[in-house]
């Protein structure tokens, strides 16, 4: 049974082991941050890192991509997975930036879901991580793990973020989810996950049989 202490219990097990947990991807602006989380489903960070600097290099803001050419940001991005799809939602989304919304980043959900290539969990990291408003991104590590220690019992992203908003404070929320991260990768990962050198199994907070 997930109590509030117990929850409280594990934030606080999570903050210990990862005091500065931030976003992995490398960025200077709102802007770079968004177009990294767009090229960032079905690879990993690391590998968005080391096509971001060529990508905003060559187009270091809204106006300047909205203008690219599909075909030299396909080129840019050709290491990513789905990169052709990738390169049409981030010229699509720097239109709208333009058009829409007079190149700043926008700071609500709506407006930021209404952008191409742009889901939930990519709006709640840029809502957390640019304006420091209470997130939920709920990724596999997030989703994985909230299953494990019983936080939530679905895999569809929504409904555990729906989930998760009802039990994580909102007060330092966008630091949980990038701990969550980072215990997935080091940690409680999806296969064979290092139960037994698990803070939080010994200290009795996650009962999940590996």
């Amino acid at each position: 049974m997930n109590t509030p202490k117990k929850i409280s219990q594990i934030i606080e097990v999570l903050t210990e082991l990862y005091p500065d947990a931030i976003c992995s991807l490398n960025y200077a602006t709102a802007f770079q941050l968004l177009i990294s989380v767009i090229l960032s489903a079905q690879t990993t960070d690391s590998r968005v890192n080391t096509v971001t600097p060529i990508l905003f290099s060559k187009y270091p803001n809204p106006a300047q991509l909205s203008k690219a050419k599909v075909g030299d940001v396909e080129e840019i991005l050709h290491p990513l997975g789905f990169f052709r799809s990738k390169a049409q939602n981030i010229i699509t989304c720097s239109k709208q930036l333009v058009e829409k919304f007079n190149s700043q980043v926008p700071d609500n959900m709506e407006d930021l879901t209404s952008l191409a290539g742009v889901g939930r969990k990519t709006a709640n990291l840029i809502l957390g991580d640019v304006f420091g408003q209470p997130s939920y991104v709920c990724d596999t590590h997030a989703i994985r793990i909230s299953n494990r220690l019983g936080f939530t019992n679905s895999t569809n992203p929504d409904k555990a973020e729906t989930d998760l908003r009802k039990i994580i404070p909102p007060e330092g929320s966008s630091f949980f989810f990038h701990r969550l991260v980072l215990f997935g990768r080091e940690t409680c990962s999806a296969r064979s996950p290092k139960c037994e050198q698990c803070k939080l199994r010994t200290e009795h907070l996650c009962n999940y049989k590996n």
